[in-house]
This record gives structure tokens, sequence and C-alpha cells, in this order.
């Protein structure tokens, strides 16, 4: 559904290209039912997903990253060169310093670049997206690239029954640049402390020792974050689309954070959506891949052709914090 959404002020931003990468590796719930007491029945019906990628030894987040930055530039028509500032949001980074978003910015060959990372877990992406149409949108940047990149598959621990079968690695990417008219609408984002023991790791970095016993993993309430989802964030999703200018029936995709099917239906029950919305399912064949998964369900989607240019895009992206961020962006 072609549509402009409401923004403040006179500059605007829009998205320019969208980029993905998936790793090679395919993982059907077969593989996970090995390494933990399960069934593929159990995984499916629980999640939705059926299958997963998980990256090789070679397939890191630079790697990652800076392929489906490539493919995200190469869409919208810019240069590395053009790039004024690179965004990465990721909570797979084992690598503290220096900043990945350099390293990308680098590869790419973006040396005019400022570069930066964002934690923000699965919200991560969303968060980085409102920096980057600010950033835009206030003069300070022509053409932001803004990519989520995971290997989730370095922090949760394998036979974890409770949550390895949902999440996944990959990378996805953005282009953000100035428009004529506006096309990422307003953000609605919050932060809930009170909540932050739900999904943490198990301790520091720095208490381990190399022993595989003492190395820190993710660790993850399930019932506590689907509350939280559908108390907290579902009903903020309709301000975002009242705030864009838009209602319910207007949008043309429903692009969440692919957590699980589950959480992605009632989402769009509780928006009132219906058949005439493309809703975007991609944790069936991808899992979580974190602050990657609203960029390559992005992409997917459009491959597709569930979804069209021109069409108008809610986005939500929720996770550890608690914190959510969403906004409606048209698609480029």
């Amino acid at each position: 559904m072609t549509r402009t959404v409401l923004t403040a002020g006179t500059r605007h931003s829009a998205l320019l290209g969208i980029g993905g990468y998936r790793p090679r590796r395919v993982v059907g719930n077969a593989e996970i039912c090995r390494l933990i007491d399960s069934t593929e029945e159990w995984i499916e019906t629980r999640s939705g997903i059926v299958e997963r990628r998980f990256a090789d030894d070679d397939e890191t987040l630079l790697m990652m990253a800076a392929t489906a930055a490539e493919k995200a530039l190469a869409q919208a028509g810019t240069t590395p060169a053009e790039v004024d500032l690179v965004l990465v949001a990721s909570m797979s980074n084992l690598v503290q310093t220096p900043p990945l978003a350099v390293r990308v910015a680098h590869e790419l060959g973006a040396g005019a670049a400022a570069g930066v990372d964002l934690s923000a877990a699965c919200a991560g992406f969303c968060h980085a997206l409102a920096m980057a149409s600010d950033a835009v949108r206030a003069g300070s940047a022509r053409r932001v690239l803004v990519v989520g990149a995971e290997r989730m598959t370095d922090i949760v621990e394998p036979t974890d029954r409770t949550i390895s079968f949902l999440f996944a690695d990959g990378a996805g990417a953005v282009v953000v640049g100035d428009s004529d008219t506006p096309g990422i609408g307003p953000v609605v984002r919050r932060a809930y402390g009170a909540h932050s023991e739900a999904l943490r790791m198990t301790a520091p970095w720095a208490t381990a020792d190399g022993a595989a016993s003492e190395r820190p993993w993710m660790r993850m309430d399930g019932r506590r974050v689907f509350r939280w989802a559908m108390d907290e964030v579902a009903p903020a999703l309709a301000r975002t689309v009242g705030e864009a200018g838009l209602t319910p029936a207007e949008l043309g995709a429903f692009v969440p954070h692919q957590a699980n099917l589950r959480m992605i239906e009632l989402m769009t029950e509780r928006l009132g959506l219906t058949g005439a919305t493309a809703v975007s399912r991609d944790v069936v064949r991808s899992g979580n891949t974190s602050a990657a998964s609203i960029p390559l369900a992005l992409e997917a989607l459009l491959a597709s052709q569930e979804a069209s240019t021109g069409d108008t895009a809610l986005l939500v992206g929720f996770g550890a914090g608690l914190n959510f961020a969403s906004q409606v962006v048209v698609l480029p």
C-alpha cells in the first residue's frame, strides 16, 4: 500500500536499499534434537521454526555484515565513498574494540565514514534506524549504513533446551539517505529495566577462564519476555502507526522482530491486521537472528513480492533490557 508517513521538521529521510546475508549451513530441527531432549514437533509447535542458519568459522560477523552492506549499497545506488556514518547493531560481538562498525567501513572502502557500534539486543536495528534517520534529518549525514549482524551461536549454549532451538546467525543492512518526501516515521521506544534479568548473560566475560563450564552463556525467561511483549510492546504498535499518520488498515506490511511465530501471530491479531497487510514470518526458515532479524525479514518480504516498493511497513524490535523500538517506513 503506497503511502507517505508523517514526520517533524523540513528535512526527510528514507530507506534507499536493503541487503542481507544468510549463512550457508541450513540446520533443521532434527539436528537440534541431537543435542537437546526434544522432538521436531515440539520445537515447531512452540516456536514455529522449521530450520535456521548457523555460520561456519569463515562466516564471521565482519564478513556477514560487510556482505549484507555491499548488497544494500548496490540496491541503493550508493558508493562506499558516499557513506558518512556506519551504525552496526549486535549483541553477539565478542570483540569489544575496535568497533565492528569501523571494521565494516574499512572493509567496504568507506574511508570518509564514522563508525559506531550499538548494543540493544533484538531491538538494536530499530534503535539504529531511528538514529540514522535523525542524523540525516539533522543534516549531520547524507548517507548512513545501518547493519544488524549476529552470530547467536557464539553466545547460546548448544545444549540449552530452553532457547538453543530459537537462535541463529545472519546479517542484514539498509541504507538511509535524504529524501524529497518522508520515508521513516517517528520512533516509539522504551526500556523496562525492572525486567532486565529476564534475558541476560550468566556472568561477565571477565570471569571466563577458558574452561567450557565457565564460559558465559545467554539465558532467557521466555514466559516473562512473552508476557512483557504482549502487555507493553503490542499496545505501543498502534501508537507507532498513529504517529506516522496512518491506521493499521493502511499498512502494506508488518515486520516484527522474528522472535517466534506465536508472538508474531498474536501481535498481528491485536493490531487487527487482515490479509491485505503482508506479515513477515521469516522466523520459520531463519530462526531468531536478534538484531539481524528485521532487515533480513524485509529483504525476504520484498524478494517474495509479498510487499512492494512504496508500501508502508511497521517495524518493531524488542528484547533484552527489556526494551523495544518501533517505526513505520516506506519500503525502497
